[in-house]
């Protein structure tokens, strides 16, 4: 994989993990100013209420994404120091977020926030496109 192309799904990754900063942000009033701001953008079926269960969501599903996003970068990083025989590690990072894509962007749609699937969307092809251009995917010739 070429430094480009490295260097892209690091810059990804990290878009990736200060949403997930973003998200945790919500679990404090003094610090939910960003995710207002997202679930303004959203436009949501009803306002934003940061009641005690929407705020711990949000802490929760914040540190998963730091951490998928700390996962993806530290494999990302492996598949690429194995090289050739990193295909199935690539192959697994794109089934899961695959898997990502397909149940959050329908659930998105039908909670009343169908503008999620724009950046769910951008997201997906901002990981692919890198990963398919790079050939990684392909099997290697024996």
């Amino acid at each position: 994989m070429s430094g480009f192309w490295r260097n892209w799904l690091t810059v990804w990754c990290w878009g990736v993990g200060v949403f997930g900063a973003v998200l945790v942000g919500g679990g404090l009033e003094a610090t939910s100013g960003p995710s207002r701001l997202i679930f303004g953008i959203l436009n949501g079926p009803e306002p934003l209420d940061l009641n005690a269960q929407m705020r711990f969501s949000l802490a929760l599903m914040g540190a998963v994404t730091i951490g998928w996003a700390v996962t993806m970068a530290v494999t990302i990083q492996a598949a690429i120091l194995l090289g050739e025989r990193a295909t199935p590690v690539w192959r697994g990072l794109v089934a899961g977020v695959l898997i990502w894509f397909v149940i959050d962007t329908p659930m998105s749609i039908a909670t009343g926030y169908g503008m999620n699937a724009i950046p769910n969307l951008v997201l997906l092809v901002t990981f692919l496109l890198p990963v398919i251009r790079s050939g990684v995917l392909r099997t290697p010739q024996t």
